[in-house]
């Protein structure tokens, strides 16, 4: 059946529109998103591999090579079995790094430029045979069922319309970093189009041809040379070569690349893909023989690539159709899908790099209108080599030219994902040795066969020979001397310090650990400057907006690790616009880190705890169970009742526990990543003081907190590097809330104080009935006295037994009253006047009334301090020693001054502290005073007043065979100066 040109152009026409309304559709979100993101979208989407090769290309080969064409399923399949090992880490840097190719995994690995533009050129040129197969393969097919004799512009018609539907696909936006749904629904499509229209034919050959499977066989029973013929060509020991190509061609192929990574709506669905992908391809490689045995046994009128038209030529209706239908589906998806690859890896590593970017453009509308002419370029140049040299070459021969090309990027993916000694210039040479051989060996030849090198050929132990046996040989000696060169520069040659971060970002089972480096920029606006310049501000301001949504971080964000974390969001933005080349330069020289002398390197910890998080369900092993434990103290710490904070070296806050936002009502979310003395009042100031203080503990420290005093206890620990130089020390501050404590002590040293007020009681009426008798008398006399002097002595005599009265009754008050919780106000206080007054007090005590307190203390000793709480310190210890001690046994104190501290000594003759209670004196309910004699809480008491002034209190007893105690008290001095 003789069909027109116009009609097969409007059956092409008609599916691309049928296809770019699927996409529309899809972008509208007509479609629900579990559909959109199903994994059954995916697999179908990778189909875009099996292009016009797959439907035309693989049955030739067939016909020649046998079951040789079985390499090319089971290259692609056995890398989708292997998905969780080879094409997970791939996915995981494309989708964290935003890297679109090959060239920018390349660009990024080995940090460098020149990495991304020679592997562009060289996929570029690797793939033309490729592109032009396509063209090809359509414009001979409409000649096919046309009778027309140019197949080259039908090839140039089919060449612009492509132009023009990978432009409505891919190009029709200002950017091109976001998935392009609709176009993955639109592959997914086609591939089911073409799967279905391929399986159509061979049902076709097998009950339009044969009477079905029975007819089949025998018919193969009389024609056993037909089965024969597949088998004999596996004998020449090519097919493992082959296989190798199309395994690796199923990676780098710029479509499958695009497809694979940068367009993945669905991580999880690769696991999908692993069994999935195989066995679709399974099916199509089923109905390769069965169309290659109808074709032979019905004498297609076509030559053997073309076996699938020529099926439903010889069997009438339209099944011709079907067979062009599946050609032009594999053919379109495919130069859509490779043309928008390759465009985006010219423009990021070719176009970019040699045109700098300028505040004055419009970046958007420049880079998109670059793009859209690259891709006509791209189809192009893949016209032109089919018009000059494709059109005497079958679809096997062009094809296999580029699968062996891609060999050439195995050793650099390899070192990329595997080998972190793998360094650019290793790369380099690896892929200019294997390019120079594919080039001189395979592309040369075949494509000019005068253009042979022969001595090249016998220096390699090679002759040249036509079909699978070159291409064999080829393909070992490039990709041998490929891997061999790139391994030998690689440890000869060093690595630069950026190389070796990025291949531990690139290495397979290792996290990335990036370091606490301080940015130059303190704001988000000081960003939006930077940028301003290479972007302008228009452009700058949409990219650090866009960075901030996808960290969910406000425009005020101030903090160093969430500054650090934006530089790294809009590297990684600007390398899906830019590429990862030009998008690193750019940052390095707009919003550089300080110089690495002006700053500490110490790890991110917070970085690498949140990958940690993201490869919880990844660990298995040892690595679980360590990350388990990591888990464990990391819960205890913030679960800790006390309040926990880690600082590096820098003072940046990398650990804050649930007790501190329970403290200071900050979360950790506001506060992990920024710097301790930017933390709100008065928390700031407070604990950047005590950070820097050289002392390691302040046991009681105030502080004003909404209007309340609150009393902490602070402590720290320095934390020295581990492993590495780079790893700086830093800190962890420990805090407790003692406020409450505070509260219970003053409660219950001012219900002791009640309990000595009680015991004074008669001593105070004692004392004050004395001069209130003396008072009278003289009041007496003053009716008898008639001299005006002696009144007046009278009179001054009665005044200073008022006055007499009024001190007792004041140091009785003051002594009730004092240690309510305040604020300590720490002032000099003479010792000799405190101890003196401690003894006054203690005299009113009919007990102690009698007992003999020598005050040795100097009259210029002074210390620092709360004077009532000292005063309290002394009551209690003398208190103490006079019950210990016969009213004979003086008990004395001394003062003694040792550099910055004041030795204080409470000395007694009494019977001294039992060895049992000795080690536990200054715990509370301690004693050794007899039942009711005691409470056991005032040398609890005396122990937290002298830790408040920052000294230290001892005990030595018994002091000879007969007894006696002396406590040492040690408090900082205060100095007079004149």
């Amino acid at each position: 059946m003789v069909y027109s040109v116009s009609e097969l152009i409007a059956i092409a026409g008609g599916y691309l529109l049928f296809l770019f309304l699927v996409a529309w559709i899809t972008e509208r979100g007509w479609l629900p998103a579990r559909l959109v993101r199903h994994p059954a979208v995916y697999v179908f989407s990778l189909g875009v591999y099996a292009s016009a090769w797959a439907v035309y290309g693989s049955v030739g080969y067939a016909y020649q090579y046998g079951y040789n064409f079985l390499s090319y399923f089971l290259g692609i399949s056995g890398v989708f079995l292997l998905a969780p090992i080879l094409l997970a880490p791939i996915l995981r840097l494309t989708a964290t790094y935003q890297l679109s190719s090959l060239a920018d995994l390349f660009a990024f690995r080995y940090r460098s430029r020149m990495a991304g533009a020679l592997t562009t050129i060289i996929m570029l040129i690797g793939v033309l045979p490729l592109l032009a197969l396509q063209l090809k393969a359509v414009g001979e097919s409409i000649q096919i069922l046309t009778g027309t004799d140019d197949p080259r512009s039908l090839a140039g018609g089919f060449c612009i319309m492509m132009v023009i539907f990978a432009i409505l696909f891919g190009a029709r936006h200002a950017t091109a970093r976001e998935k392009h749904e609709g176009l993955v629904v639109a592959i997914a499509t086609e591939s089911l189009i073409k799967l279905l229209a391929f399986g159509a034919v061979a049902l076709l050959g097998l009950y339009g041809v044969f009477d079905g499977p029975g007819d089949l066989g025998a018919w193969l029973d009389e024609h056993p040379e037909m089965l024969a013929r597949l088998y004999y060509p596996l004998q020449d020991g090519t097919w493992h070569s082959m296989i190798m190509a199309f395994f690796v061609s199923a990676v780098v192929l710029p479509h499958m690349f695009y497809m694979a990574f940068t367009e993945n709506l669905n991580p999880r669905a690769l696991i999908t893909a692993s069994w999935a992908l195989p066995l679709m391809f399974l099916v199509m490689a089923l109905c390769v023989p069965v169309i290659l045995w109808a074709a032979a046994a019905s004498n297609a009128p076509t030559p053997p690539d073309y076996y699938a038209i020529g099926i439903g030529m010889v069997t009438g209706g339209q099944g011709a159709v079907l067979g062009y239908l599946a050609g032009l589906a594999g053919a379109s998806g495919m130069l859509i899908v490779a043309t928008l690859a390759l465009s985006g890896m010219c423009l990021n590593h070719l176009i970019l790099p040699a045109s700098p970017l300028h505040q004055g453009q419009n970046l958007y509308r420049n880079l998109l209108w670059t793009r859209r002419t690259l891709i006509g370029a791209i189809l192009a140049l893949a016209y032109l080599f089919y018009r000059f040299t494709g059109a005497n070459h079958t679809l096997v021969e062009l094809g296999v030219l580029s699968f062996v090309a891609t060999l050439q990027f195995v050793p650099g993916l390899i070192g990329a994902l595997f080998w972190p000694t793998g360094n650019r210039n290793g790369l380099f040479a690896g892929l200019i040795i294997g390019f120079l051989f594919w080039l001189l060996l395979l592309l040369l030849p075949i494509t000019y066969p005068s253009l042979q090198i022969p001595e090249l050929m016998e220096l390699l132990g090679m002759r040249y020979q036509s079909g699978a046996n070159q291409w064999h040989h080829v393909a070992i000696a490039s990709v041998s001397a490929n891997g061999l060169v790139y391994a030998i520069v690689s440890i000869v040659t060093p690595m630069s310090q950026a190389e070796k971060n990025a291949a531990e970002a690139c290495a397979v089972d290792s996290l990335r650990r990036p370091y606490r480096w301080e940015l130059e920029a303190k704001s988000v606006d000081e960003f939006i400057d930077a940028l301003s310049q290479p972007l302008g501000p228009i452009t700058a301001t949409r990219e650090v907006e866009m960075a901030l949504r996808d960290l969910r971080l406000p425009r005020t964000e101030t903090r160093p690790y969430a500054l650090r974390r934006l530089r790294d969001q809009l590297e990684t933005n600007l390398s899906g616009l830019l590429g990862p080349s030009v998008s690193h330069q750019l940052m390095d020289d707009h919003l550089p880190y300080l110089p690495k002398e002006e700053q500490s390197t110490s790890e991110d910890i917070q970085f690498i705890e949140s990958r940690l998080e993201q490869y919880r369900d990844r660990l298995s092993g040892l690595a679980a169970e360590l990350d388990g434990l990591r888990r464990f103290h990391r819960q205890t710490l913030l679960e800790l009742p006390m309040g926990v904070v880690s600082l590096g070296a820098d003072d940046e806050i990398i650990g804050w526990n649930q007790a501190m936002e329970a403290l200071t009502g900050i979360t950790s979310a506001d506060t992990i990543g920024s710097r301790l003395a930017d933390l709100d009042d008065p928390w700031g100031e407070f604990l950047t003081r005590f950070s820097r203080d050289p002392s390691a503990h302040q046991p009681q420290q105030s502080l004003e907190v909404s209007g309340q005093t609150r009393w902490l206890s602070l402590h720290k620990s320095s934390v020295m590097g581990v492993g590495t130089a780079e790893q700086a020390g830093g800190q962890v501050l420990v805090i407790e809330d003692i406020t409450e404590l505070r509260h219970m002590e003053a409660h219950l040293a001012h219900n002791e104080r009640l309990a000595s007020i009680g015991r004074l009681a008669a001593g105070v009426a004692h004392e004050i009935g004395n001069p209130v008798t003396a008072i009278a008398c003289l009041a007496q006399n003053l009716d008898s006295e008639s001299d005006a002097r002696e009144q007046m002595e009278s009179s001054q005599q009665i005044l200073e037994q008022t006055r007499r009265i009024t001190r007792i009754v004041e140091s009785l008050v003051t002594f009730s009253h004092s240690g309510s919780v305040r604020q300590s106000e720490h002032v000099p206080v003479s010792i000799r006047d405190t101890v003196a007054e401690a003894i006054s007090l203690l005299l009113l005590d009919p007990d102690h009334r009698q007992q003999h307190f020598d005050n040795q203390c100097p009259a210029n000793k002074w210390v620092q301090g709360d004077p009532q709480r000292l005063l309290q310190v002394f009551i209690n210890l003398l208190g103490n020693a006079a019950d210990a001690c016969k009213p004979e046994q003086p008990i004395s104190i001394h003062c003694q001054e040792h550099d910055s501290w004041l030795e204080i000594q409470v000395e007694d003759l009494g019977h001294g502290i039992p060895a049992d209670v000795r080690d536990a004196l200054f715990e509370p309910f301690v004693t050794s005073k007899s039942p009711g004699r005691g409470t056991g809480l005032g040398l609890a008491l005396v122990y937290s007043i002298i830790e408040e002034h920052f000294g230290s209190i001892s005990v030595e007893s018994p002091l000879n065979e007969h007894g006696g105690t002396r406590f040492i008290i040690r408090l900082p001095i205060h100095t007079i100066t004149s």
